[in-house]
């Protein structure tokens, strides 16, 4: 009876200790876990113009902090959470929603195509994040067997819109206007979202621009469209003149 007592004793030892450590190293693993860990690097102390130094050295340094939270983090959903809260704080950085005209300088420029860049980025890695452990990645996956015709169509290349959002809501609203698609049948709420597709921007937002757009101080306010206009007759003379030279 004692030795029974003894061994009971001794397996309910070895198992609170057991728990308790384990609970202890959970508890330990989230306090050590910072959420934010993507939003303290020196890229978003550079684009919320709280720092100054190089941009394309520090969004490099970003890149490596994201690949380094999704391929060393043990816990996918805190990786997972980081990656999210880092899309949110990037999705609706000012730069995205930036004026033409604060756009003309280099710099603002600049800082929005990185932000761009650094959004696009994090969506990939949330997309590859989300493939379970015993799939195969998608970038790994082995090629789709050759069709039996031969084919003499070109692949159509992955497009990206890298210029302003605003500008291109004013070219949406311009073929919009102009019927050059599907002879005008087909409604803003279709088209603005599938030419967002094409060019690879996943906002939803269309009239919010478009109301700024009406809110510019010019009595012209399509600014994108006016500067297309006249650098392609820019162009065009350019050429003419060449053709005239070699005459």
């Amino acid at each position: 009876m004692l030795i029974f007592f003894v061994c009971w004793l001794v397996s309910c030892t070895i198992y609170w200790y057991v728990h308790n450590n384990k609970q202890k190293g959970t508890i330990k693993q989230k306090k050590n876990m910072n959420y934010l860990i993507l939003t303290e690097t020196e890229f978003f102390a550079l684009i919320n113009e709280t720092n100054s130094g190089c941009l394309p050295t520090a969004y490099s340094g970003f890149i490596r902090e994201v690949i380094s939270l999704c391929h060393e983090c043990t816990n996918r959903n805190h990786a997972a959470i980081a990656l999210t809260y880092t899309e949110n704080e990037l999705q609706h950085h000012h730069a995205l929603y930036a004026t033409s005209e604060t756009l003309a300088t280099s710099e603002k420029g600049v800082m929005d195509l990185y932000v761009r860049k650094a959004l696009a980025f994090v969506r990939k890695m949330q997309k590859l994040l989300a493939i379970p452990h015993n799939a195969t990645p998608y970038n790994q996956m082995p090629p789709q067997p050759a069709p039996c015709h031969t084919s003499t169509e070109m692949p159509v290349p992955n497009l990206q819109w890298t210029g302003n959002t605003l500008d291109l809501v004013e070219l949406i609203y311009g073929l919009n206007e102009m019927g050059s698609i599907n002879n005008g049948e087909t409604p803003l709420k279709v088209l603005a979202p599938t030419l967002y597709k094409i060019f690879g921007l996943e906002t939803k937002e269309c009239y919010r621009y478009y109301s700024a757009i009406k809110l510019r101080k010019n009595s012209s306010r399509t600014y994108f469209l006016d500067k297309m206009q006249a650098k392609l007759n820019e162009r065009i003379r350019h050429d003419e003149e060449l053709e005239r030279l070699r005459r």
